[in-house]
């Protein structure tokens, strides 16, 4: 289970990169386009709907993977002073915890795209369904929820650990 879910985080994390590099090339080009606007070029039309949207989506694709290798902010400085159990506690308690907003995230993401599906909201210029961005988000949600809930499930010793993955953070100890 838990090679299933690295594995997803990671190309999740991966897609996530790519459509982050994607807009940012956007932006380049409509930055490039408005500086010769006096030649007849121009800014990209809803470069600023396709980066909001984009950037929203990229940050969800990434969230999972930022968990399993252990790159979400820590403090420290009581932390390293406690006793192993009273660590392992912390860092259970930290996850139902973070479980629970993964699971109220999904759900308003969940809620969203089913009312801007049905009312048929569209971005401005583009005229793009909002919806879109809802789902794409949503997938990385439901993925994060996983996320959490398998090694969590780990931690408990409910599901086998994956000797061969390599994890670099705090999330592997």
């Amino acid at each position: 289970m838990m090679t299933f879910i690295h594995h997803m985080a990671r190309w999740s994390a991966l897609t996530g990169g790519v459509l982050l590099t994607m807009l940012t090339l956007l932006v380049v080009i409509s930055v490039i386009g408005r500086s010769f606007s006096g030649v007849g070029l121009g800014p990209v039309p809803g470069d600023y709907e396709l980066v909001e949207v984009g950037v929203g989506v990229a940050i969800f694709f990434f969230m999972p993977w930022c968990y399993l290798q252990g790159g979400h902010a820590t403090v420290d400085l009581l932390y390293s002073h406690m006793s192993a159990g009273l660590q392992r506690f912390i860092r259970l308690l930290s996850d139902v915890l973070m479980l629970a907003v993964w699971l109220l995230l999904t759900w308003r993401l969940w809620a969203g795209l089913v009312d801007k599906y049905a009312n048929q909201e569209t971005t401005f210029i583009l005229q793009m369904p909002l919806w879109w961005g809802f789902a794409l988000c949503l997938l990385g949600a439901v993925l994060g929820c996983v996320t959490y809930l398998g090694h969590i499930l780990m931690q408990l010793g409910l599901a086998k650990p994956d000797e061969s993955l390599h994890v670099s953070g705090p999330i592997g100890h």
